[in-house]
């Protein structure tokens, strides 16, 4: 069964905690972190308020902006109120909190974050917490001249969750390290802008296009769910082999999230019904691929027109895309009265499939 993520936080608290926790007679407040402006203090502060800030948004369901919430530990004279023990004593405390907000969350649940769209479900929350903690700890342990590398699998997480657009390699602590400007990696220029990327999400009357991340893709490729409840004689194989591209794409460094797979949810009971989605980026005339499928139990209630009508109007409106087409069977009379519906016109036929397109 894919991760919610709430199980990972935990390990990498613990072991931040037991790495630190040998260190608290040091000097945290006149040390810099590492490629930091602030103190080893000041970071370790900094791990708490953002625990707080994801298990509020989280668990309140925030929808926009940010809550007016200031976090902490030091006086308005400026003086510490809180030693080192302490310190990582709240970092346990508030972390346990923000894995509750995870554990209790619904499925559904999404809350504010502001990049790149303005949402993040409950592994996004979990990933964007593991990844404070595990790098701001780098940051720590390198200002201090402590050792230290997480387990492998922790950053994995992180970066198939939020770094859909990195290209993976051996190394995930590494990949993380040099995705977040941190570290350099043979053969990739070093980073110095960067942003992580929680899933994408499209809404209908009826329904939810919640995009997947490569670790959805991957379990959905394998025969699992990728996370989703689906209805009887769900997923279909369409999804299951476009979940596949996705995983293809990710891992040869040019798969674009926005441009991937989505998973068809009914808001009415959380279901997930069928998959949509574009077969790669737009090309450099802006023409993208789409394609679609519904789990047969699903098919007769007009989803697959209303999702495809949502992501054509989404990606139209976008400077990179200036046309969109399918292709399809000439047998397969249903699925063509789903892309008419969508307002595409047929541009050409033959024996092995009919031509579709729609243009901005």
């Amino acid at each position: 069964m894919l991760s919610m993520g709430a199980d990972e936080l935990d390990e990498a608290v613990a072991s931040v905690v037991a790495l630190l926790r040998p260190a608290v007679d040091r000097d945290w407040t006149g040390v810099d972190a590492a490629g930091l402006e602030w103190s080893c203090r000041q970071t370790a502060e900094h791990i708490v308020a953002d625990f707080v800030a994801y298990a509020t948004r989280l668990a309140g369901r925030t929808e926009h902006g940010y809550l007016p919430l200031r976090i902490s530990l030091t006086s308005e004279d400026g003086l510490h109120t809180a030693d080192n023990t302490d310190i990582l004593d709240v970092i346990a405390a508030t972390g346990a909190l923000l894995g509750a907000a995870i554990r209790t969350a619904p499925r559904d649940t999404r809350a504010f974050h502001p990049l790149p769209f303005r949402s993040a479900n409950r592994e996004g929350f979990a990933a964007m917490g593991i990844a404070e903690v595990l790098l701001h700890t780098h940051d720590i342990a390198e200002g201090l001249g402590l050792p230290y590398e997480p387990p492998a699998h922790l950053a994995e997480f992180v970066l198939t969750r939020i770094f859909p657009d990195v290209r993976p390699g051996p190394d995930h602590w590494r990949n993380l390290l040099w995705a977040t400007g941190r570290a350099d990696l043979p053969g990739r220029a070093r980073l110095t802008e960067w942003h992580w990327t929680n899933n994408h999400v499209l809404d209908t009357e009826r329904l939810r296009l919640e995009g997947v991340t490569p670790a959805a893709a991957t379990d959905l490729s394998a025969g699992g769910t990728g996370g989703f409840d689906w209805i009887e004689g769900g997923p279909f194989d369409g999804t299951r082999e476009a979940a596949g591209m996705v995983v293809k794409s990710y891992e040869a460094g040019v798969h674009r999230p926005e441009f991937g797979l989505y998973v068809l949810v009914r808001r009415e009971d959380d279901r997930a019904v069928g998959g949509i989605g574009f077969h790669g980026v737009p090309d450099e005339d802006g023409k993208a691929e789409v394609g679609y499928d519904l789990a047969e139990a699903a098919r007769g209630n007009g989803y697959a027109s209303e999702a495809l009508s949502v992501l054509a109007k989404w990606a139209l409106a976008r400077d990179d895309v200036r046309s969109l087409f399918a292709t399809i069977e000439p047998s397969n009379t249903p699925s063509q009265a789903v892309i008419a519906r969508a307002g595409f016109v047929k541009v050409s036929e033959d024996e092995e499939q009919f031509a579709y397109e729609l243009r901005g």
